[in-house]
């Protein structure tokens, strides 16, 4: 058999390329270009013209109040990158060739002398019949729009069936994702954006077999589960999902949620693109990266955000998938990549969570800075300054931070 062609030499424009404009890849675009002080030539790539704010698309009761306007939950990346030195370009990452510092794109390809991989995830089913084709799921804005929009047609249809039961939506997954949709939904007045005889849906959450916010501190685990419960929440806890049918959910131990509506949050997985590169990887297809967050045996190749596994060093645990966790990745990352790019140290990854705060309808939430625990109207106008905040710096191409 005869060897394989040595790569083509790459072109000495060759830049350093980010793959993904969520919250790490933008971040870590804009981290290069200051810490090069442009320098380092930078192509940020994505799929969407637009930075979306993912962690506030569990207001799907705004967004159906609000209709096909989604400005508050996107920022042109053309508005984030002007005047920078940053290059962007619209596509989907359909394969990445590390040997040969390649990437495909949908509509051509090019070469990299550096590269960040920041592609985010997808939601993951876990072979559970009928999840994928028969719920809604609020990981990307398209995926919010439809659920915003099913449930805004059930809420007028009730109005029109007087008599009729109100309507059920399901909400499969306990984690802060599930939580805080299902407090939404459970929330939000339907009646002044659906039609004033349309009753509430009743919202039934499936926190699955783990606890109900594994991994969160206690007092807010009790403060959210008492705060869905007097919204009118139903919590099913114990059993996971074993199939999803059309306006039904039946669970492991054989009872059937009829509902109007399915979501589901019950976890997520690396995109194929990261799935399928031939390194080590960790849970649900993420990449096992480097304390320096490079890919071992890939000096100057980074993953970042849910793409990638990352170990805390204190407690041999991995980082949790937040966009705080994220940003805090690019930050390293863009740092390592210049050095990396100069030929200076590298520095290891150090997790620090600043806080944590789950919103819980009408005002409300229930959370924990510094470790100090913070609930009611002053968490939900906290997280709500940390949201804005966040997208004016993303829109004025500063520094970004959650928390």
């Amino acid at each position: 058999m005869s060897a394989a062609p040595d790569p083509e030499p790459l072109p000495p424009e060759a830049p350093a390329v980010v793959l993904g404009a969520g919250y790490a890849g933008l971040a870590v675009a804009q981290g290069i270009r200051r810490r090069s002080r442009g320098k380092v030539p930078v192509l940020l790539v994505d799929r969407n013209p637009v930075h979306v704010l993912r962690t506030q698309l569990y207001e799907v009761g705004k967004l159906a109040a609000t209709g096909a306007d989604t400005e508050p939950w996107v920022v042109p990346l053309a508005e984030s990158l002007e005047g920078s030195s940053v290059e962007f370009r619209q596509g989907s990452v359909e394969q990445v060739d590390l040997e040969h510092r390649t990437v495909t794109l949908d509509h051509g390809s090019v070469r990299f002398r550096a590269l960040v991989i920041g592609l985010g995830n997808v939601a993951a089913y876990y072979g559970v019949p009928g999840a994928a084709a028969n719920t809604h799921q609020v990981y990307r804005l398209s995926g919010a729009k439809k659920l915003a929009a099913e449930i805004l047609e059930v809420e007028r249809a009730s109005a029109t069936l007087p008599g009729e039961r109100r309507p059920r939506v399901v909400v499969v997954g306990g984690g802060s994702t599930g939580t805080e949709l299902a407090a939404e939904i459970a929330t939000t007045d339907w009646r002044a954006i659906a039609d004033p005889r349309a009753r509430s849906p009743e919202v039934v959450l499936v926190t699955g077999a783990l606890p109900f916010l594994a991994g969160f501190p206690s007092a807010l685990v009790e403060r959210a589960r008492r705060a869905l419960i007097r919204a009118g929440v139903v919590i099913v806890a114990g059993w996971n999902v074993a199939r999803v049918d059309p306006g039904r959910v039946t669970l492991e131990d054989g009872t059937v949620l009829a509902c109007a509506a399915a979501v589901w949050c019950a976890g997520l997985e690396a995109p194929p693109p990261v799935r399928t590169l031939p390194v080590l990887h960790g849970r649900a297809g993420r990449v096992a990266v480097e304390p320096t967050l490079e890919i071992p045996g890939h000096p100057g190749a980074f993953v970042v955000g849910d793409a990638a596994e990352v170990r805390d060093p204190r407690t041999g645990g991995p980082v949790p998938s937040t966009a705080q966790a994220a940003l805090a990745e690019a930050r390293v990352a863009a740092r390592n990549l210049v050095a990396r790019w100069n030929g200076t140290p590298l520095a290891p990854f150090e997790y620090r969570e600043r806080g944590v705060v789950v919103a819980l309808g009408l005002g409300q939430a229930a959370g924990a800075v510094r470790k100090v625990p913070i609930w009611g109207s002053p968490a939900a106008l906290l997280k709500q300054i940390v949201q804005r905040d966040y997208a004016h710096s993303v829109e004025r191409g500063e520094p970004p931070s959650l928390i």
